[in-house]
């Protein structure tokens, strides 16, 4: 319940952007929903009805690669900004388009952001990236920046330069605040220097899918042999872990660090 009503904010927050930030000054957002602001303006069709069409054979492509759970929380996105972006009255709460191309960049990228985080997206190309991050370590927000530049370029030649440059800064910026926002694909390694290894390894074990590899430490001044448990876990793992490591052994010393890439045998689903 919680992720539904996290993706339903979430996408809320993106159908505000959408509406009061950037349309009003044909400042596209990033992907799909980018191409469908062009269309609406260009045409009589509305955006989000637009958003949904377009949508639809990325919907069955994330159903196949990401399973039930996944694509239902992303169609929930997809109508929530569809009609929400319907049902938003088109006005500009500033009337400068480089803050509104900031502020709604924040806005989206946060929205988008919140959607990832309760497994699910927004619909386009989040779908292709989430798909090529179940087999590499991405940062989603930059990955993003990169498909969009077909979005900014179309902008262009579409409306004027100016407006080209500024949905380039709020893509930018989306992509930004999602990096910040989006943790789960970060990956983090524990060392965990422990007197009670047995113990420690069977309650990871068997409250996490992760493997674990066995040290042999010393203490320097006590000279104390110790064991060091190592793993690498995702982020929002954290505290969980953290909890059954206070549990199990409250005097563990536990080295945390952040993780660039992961290599070989690591179960990222």
């Amino acid at each position: 319940m919680r992720n539904l009503f996290g993706v339903v904010i979430g996408s809320l927050l993106v159908a505000i952007s959408f509406n009061i930030f950037l349309i009003p000054h044909k400042v596209l957002s990033s992907g799909l929903s980018g191409i469908a602001i062009i269309v609406g303006i260009l045409t009589p069709f509305n955006a989000g009805i637009v958003n949904l069409l377009l949508n639809l054979p990325i919907l069955v492509l994330g159903y196949i690669g990401l399973g039930k759970r996944f694509i239902f929380n992303t169609i929930l996105s997809v109508l929530v900004i569809s009609v929400g972006m319907y049902y938003i009255p088109v006005v500009p709460i500033a009337s400068e388009a480089l803050l509104s191309s900031l502020f709604g960049g924040v806005i989206a990228g946060a929205g988008i952001g919140l959607v990832l985080n309760c497994f699910g997206s927004t619909g386009g190309f989040d779908v292709i990236g989430m798909l090529i991050s179940k087999t590499r370590d991405i940062q989603l927000g930059g990955f993003l920046i990169l498909l969009n530049a077909v979005v900014i370029v179309v902008s262009g030649f579409f409306f004027t330069w100016d407006a080209a440059l500024n949905s380039l800064l709020s893509i930018y910026v989306t992509g930004k605040v999602i990096d910040a926002v989006h943790t789960k694909h970060r990956k983090l390694t524990l060392m965990i220097v422990t007197n009670k290894a047995e113990e420690m390894k069977q309650s990871l074990l068997t409250s996490v899918v992760r493997g674990i590899t066995l040290l042999e430490g010393e203490g320097a001044y006590s000279s104390e042999k110790k064991r060091v448990l190592m793993t690498v876990i995702s982020r929002e793992e954290l505290f969980g872990i953290k909890s059954l490591i206070s549990e199990t052994d409250p005097q563990a010393f536990v080295n945390i660090t952040e993780t660039v890439e992961v290599l070989g045998l690591f179960r990222r689903g």
